[in-house]
Formats: structure tokens, C-alpha cells, sequence
């Protein structure tokens, strides 16, 4: 499974929103949302993603066009992984207590969630 540093994270984010970007394009969407990385650190940082294999890219006249070659809930999935065994000692359950007493969570929220969890419980059963 893939794994990414946080700045490694923020760029890929970019990627999967945006789809194929330019260079100059994600590092002026990291800088849209508060994170302003120059020019050459963008382009370095996705020159070693595409050395990882978790991206690649199509020339497009000078330029290159960079997507993503790993889909967001595989990265996911790799990250809540490493959430849980670092900050949760492997306990899916004492994450979802943290989200459930989180004070962002607002009442419709914890009602999706407990939609969702009474669901499982339902498949579980059948």
C-alpha cells in the first residue's frame, strides 16, 4: 500500500481533485489553500512521487501534465491504517469513540454515522 509524507499528501490531494495538472497548476492550488510551496519544490516533490510510482505524467508542447496513478481510497485506506496502529493502538473502535466526542461532529453528522453503524449491524445479522 502506498504511503505519503504529509507535503507528499497535500499534492496528491491536488491531483485527485483537480485531475491532470501542470506543475505551475497544483502549486497554485496548494497556494489557494494555504500552503505556498515554490515552483521548483512542486516540481521536485512530483518527480519523486513519479519515482514512487504514484504518479505519472503525459507532455503536453514543454509542459507536463502530471495525474495520479493511485486512487484516493487505496491511499486512504493505507493512511487510516497507520492512524489506527500509531495513534488508536490498532482499535478501530477507540477511533470512531474519538470521532463521535469530536465537537465538529454536529448532530446530523453523528445521525449519518449512526445510520451507517446500525446498517452494518443490520448486514451482520442477515
Amino acid at each position: 500500500m502506498p504511503t505519503f509524507t504529509a507535503r507528499e499528501l497535500d499534492i496528491m490531494t491536488v491531483l485527485w481533485q483537480r485531475g491532470a495538472s501542470t506543475v505551475g497548476e497544483v502549486r497554485d492550488a496548494l497556494a489557494a489553500a494555504g500552503t505556498a510551496l515554490a515552483y521548483n519544490t512542486v516540481l521536485t516533490m512530483l518527480r519523486i512521487l513519479q519515482e514512487k510510482g504514484h504518479v505519472g505524467h503525459e507532455t503536453e508542447g514543454r509542459a507536463h501534465r502530471f495525474h495520479s496513478l493511485v486512487a484516493r481510497d487505496t491511499a486512504s485506506r493505507s493512511a487510516l491504517t497507520r492512524l489506527l496502529d500509531g495513534l488508536f493502538d490498532r482499535s478501530p473502535e477507540a477511533l470512531l469513540v474519538h470521532l463521535v466526542r469530536d465537537e465538529r461532529l454536529d448532530r446530523a453528522a453523528l445521525e449519518r454515522l449512526r445510520t451507517l453503524v446500525e446498517s452494518q449491524l443490520a448486514e451482520d445479522d442477515a
